[in-house]
């Protein structure tokens, strides 16, 4: 058995203890260095608005009605192709069809009776060529009675429907089956657009999509009727219309104003994978120093519109180019005015800015067409 020499047992004690007390001393230095090494939290700054003044607006009722015109629970007016069913009573000589056995078709499957023809006119016995397209058959009915009253004494005269071949719709852009669409009755929007098939949501510009009636946009909303059910945008088709909706590729906003001579490519912006700023669209049609130094960016005019309803901003688009305001980010079909004077309310701000409206008018929102330009 080895001695052990005095004293080497508290030794080794105490060395074990310093050991101890190295090891949580480093433990603790460490800990304090990763806690002294942590990134301090990020604080977020929001920027204030470059937007100084709102206001929203819709579509006075009248020019709305009158923009759209047939309303659900008007007569139905007949037009080239149409198949009527005409008698007289007491007068079965005059009747066209009612001795057609039922069901029975003639040529192209259609049922037979008598045709209105390309020309819009119906062929009578007695009575001859008369004018058919447009009317409702109570108004047909009224020329009839008038007509045979020369010849049958007080006649009481039936004109019925009984094929509508004149009803056409032109389902144009983003459907998975586009084309010419033909229907027996006259159809509300959506069921007109269930003819297209199903609209392709992914590519589909439903902020800008359309019904023209006569070459005029209508103010249909398409985001609320198909995004948020808003039956009140189901509207009456008419034979001829054409529903448009484009692909979110070729949106567009519409930039005029400026100094004098510094904006000679003014007029439509494309946007860029579905974005564009307001800084973007002045800096694409060449807005510069002149805009800058004279102080009218911090008064630029905004239209913006869905259906019938518009919002009208004045943005400070120098304070987001100094820094000082978040950006603006416009929509799809939005109408931006740089004034090259102080101006003292919209009324002096639209006045300058329809002449620019004029030369794009065809593109525009239904909105700003029918609110400024249906008069020109």
């Amino acid at each position: 058995m080895i001695a052990r020499p005095s004293g080497a047992g508290e030794t080794a004690a105490a060395v074990g203890g310093v050991r101890g007390w190295v090891w949580y001393l480093t433990i603790g230095v460490l800990c304090l260095a990763l806690g002294c090494a942590r990134r301090p939290p990020v604080t977020v700054t929001q920027m204030p608005s470059a937007v100084r003044s709102q206001e929203r607006s819709a579509l006075d009722p009248a020019l709305l009605a009158a923009a759209v015109g047939e309303r659900e629970g008007d007569a139905y007016r007949l037009g080239p192709g149409d198949t009527l069913l005409v008698a007289v009573y007491e007068h079965p000589e005059l009747a066209i069809a009612p001795y057609v056995p039922a069901g029975s078709l003639g040529i192209g499957g259609r049922p037979v009776g008598l045709l209105v023809d390309n020309d819009g006119t119906i062929q009578l016995p007695l009575v001859g060529s008369l004018h058919a397209e447009g009317k409702s058959c109570n108004e047909l009915r009224i020329v009839l009675e008038r007509e045979l009253a020369v010849y049958v004494k007080e006649p009481k005269v039936t004109v019925q429907v009984i094929f509508a071949g004149n009803i056409r719709y032109y389902l144009l852009g983003q459907f998975t089956s586009p084309g010419v669409k033909y229907s027996d009755r006259p159809l509300g929007l959506l069921e007109a657009l269930s003819l297209g098939g199903s609209v392709d949501l992914e590519r589909a510009s439903l902020s800008t999509a359309y019904v023209a009636r006569n070459g005029k946009k209508l103010p249909v909303d398409f985001r609320r009727l198909l995004l948020e059910g808003n039956l009140l945008q189901n509207i009456r088709l008419k034979t001829g219309d054409v529903v448009f909706i484009p692909d979110r590729q070729n949106e567009q906003a519409f930039v005029f104003g400026g100094m004098s001579g510094s904006n000679p490519s003014g007029g439509p912006v494309p946007f860029m994978n579905g974005h564009l700023s307001l800084l973007q669209a002045l800096a694409r049609v060449g807005f510069g120093h002149g805009e800058v130094f004279s102080g009218r960016l911090s008064e630029v005019r905004v239209i913006r519109s869905e259906g019938d309803r518009g919002e009208f901003f004045v943005v400070d688009a120098r304070a987001i180019l100094q820094g000082r305001a978040a950006q603006f980010e416009l929509a799809p079909g939005d109408v931006v005015y740089v004034p090259s004077t102080s101006l003292a309310d919209w009324d002096q701000a639209l006045t300058a800015l329809i002449p620019f409206l004029s030369t794009v008018a065809g593109v525009l929102q239904p909105f700003v067409q029918i609110k400024y330009l249906s008069g020109r």
